[in-house]
């Protein structure tokens, strides 16, 4: 027996098949294999160069993130190697992690063998592969979405309050990687006031759950408060940047979180969690999701906040559709194609496959800002070594250059005490001497991928003007380069 909202009951919910692992375990691993062979097939990422900084100083939190990717970047390099493929490690585990919690929440809600592995394969869709690639935010992030999502059911279904503890557990870890967790409960939270059940609320135990993940998020949130809750400024600087077309864009990504192809999925699973009897324990979801997506369009928020979720609903999904494929064998191979296509799609939109000749033909990193910033850092270290003496120092636009140099620069003589830059948390790594230097020496500014300035002797008033303008430029956090 089990001591519910209020009332003795014995374990609810859909039938609990199971778990799949050998099926589920090989799509895990095959996902993952596939990021470690291409993870360094271009280069970095100039988030990944920005955290490698970060991460040589560690912080209880950043003007423009919490310190848990930093932290982990560092570690991993440790690790691993100090080499791209070294600093990807944690996205590469983090892929295969979607893979099982995807395929166990699939398991909470009904789903035996075939829907699990269905589930799974979200891991192998368009915005999984892309931040499996990429060791950015966004890739711890999904997993503690997906965590939380899979308590939750356990909790509502299963009539498990004390599931609410591992809820408050995860999202108090979940804050030193990224606050956009609270959007979820805040979903959750406004789904069972709209849809119930609201005698949740009234129960102690979500409450003890939220109790417990402010103690563990505690240091993260007082450095929150203390600097005048920076991540509120970083928001308003994407919404300022991304405009109106930014919250559009949350509507299409519902389709392209997994892929287009396979997208019908997480729309059989809003759907199911909204309509299906036995799981109206959890309509919350649907009826949560439908409102964050308002909320993200309302305020123009990164269309992939949500992933999460949809996530969620994709695994919901999978099990009708499970059901479906396995009593309609004429339709096997119409998925088989359709899982084919949407694998490919998403490999070649989310994977550096491609040379880099084709990927200039096609105009993917176009399409693809993450791969549009993989390339060429070595060469633009090259351009400022060409011209670079020392005793200069360098002024950089953004992170990534400032990254860059940090990474590539040593090689060239170029050391990392020459630069500065006062975008984000770099600020607060050092200002350039005022004056800088003597007025007879020379400096290097770069800026927003333009080349490099050649030395010139400039005066002081020539120093304090470059570096006047790269203060104007970095006052506010980045909007043209923000960590995912």
């Amino acid at each position: 027996m089990v001591r519910g909202y209020g009332r003795a009951v014995t374990d609810t919910g859909p039938q609990r098949h199971a778990f799949a692992r050998l099926p589920v375990g090989v799509v895990a691993f095959a996902v993952m294999a596939v990021l470690l062979m291409t993870a360094s097939r271009y280069g970095y990422h100039r988030d990944e160069l920005y955290f490698r900084v970060l991460g040589r100083h560690p912080a209880w939190g950043y003007v423009d993130q919490p310190p848990a990717t930093p932290l982990l970047t560092r570690a991993s390099i440790a690790l691993f190697g100090d080499t791209v493929r070294g600093l990807r490690v944690p996205a590469i585990l983090a892929a295969g992690a979607v893979a099982y919690l995807c395929a166990l929440v699939a398991r909470e809600t009904g789903g035996g063998p075939g829907a699990q592995m269905l589930a799974a394969a979200a891991s192998s869709g368009t915005l999984v592969l892309t931040f499996g690639h990429l060791f950015v935010t966004t890739s711890l992030d999904m997993v503690v979405w997906l965590a939380v999502a899979l308590f939750a059911l356990r909790a509502l279904l299963r009539d498990r309050p004390r599931c609410w503890l591992a809820v408050g557990a995860v999202v108090g870890v979940g804050l030193y990687n990224k606050l956009l967790v609270l959007l979820l409960l805040a979903a959750l939270a406004a789904g069972l006031l709209a849809v119930g059940p609201r005698r949740v609320l009234f129960s102690r135990w979500p409450w003890a759950g939220m109790g417990l993940a402010v103690l563990i998020g505690a240091p993260n949130l007082v450095y929150q408060v203390t600097h005048h809750f920076p991540v509120l400024t970083m928001a308003g600087a994407l919404r300022t940047d991304k405009g109106a077309l930014g919250g559009v864009l949350n509507i299409p990504f519902f389709f392209l979180t997994v892929g287009l192809p396979l997208s019908y999925i997480a729309v059989a699973g809003l759907f199911r969690v909204l309509r299906d009897p036995v799981l109206r324990p959890v309509r919350a979801f649907g009826a949560g999701y439908l409102l964050l997506l308002v909320l993200l369009c309302a305020v123009a928020a990164q269309p992939y906040y949500a992933m999460g979720l949809v996530l969620t609903l994709h695994a919901v999904g999978s099990v009708p559709v499970a059901r479906a494929l396995a009593e309609r064998r004429h339709s096997r191979v119409l998925f088989a194609l359709l899982l084919g296509l949407n694998l490919a799609t998403s490999v070649a939109f989310a994977l550096p496959v491609l040379s880099l000749h084709s990927q200039q033909s096609l105009r993917l990193a176009d399409a693809n800002q993450g791969l549009g910033d993989e390339i060429g850092w070595p060469r633009y270290v090259s351009q400022i070594a060409a011209v670079y003496r020392p005793g200069t120092i360098i002024i950089t636009g953004n992170y990534g250059e400032y990254g860059a140099l940090d990474r590539y620069g040593a090689a060239y003589g170029i050391p990392s005490q020459a630069l500065y830059s006062g975008q984000n948390g770099l600020r607060n790594l050092g200002t350039p001497p005022n004056p800088p230097v003597p007025p007879s020496s020379s400096a290097t500014t770069t800026g927003h991928g333009c080349p490099p300035s050649s030395p010139t002797a400039v005066s002081r008033a020539g120093w304090t003007a470059a570096i006047a303008s790269t203060a104007r430029n970095s006052n506010a956090p980045s909007t043209s380069a923000t960590p995912r």
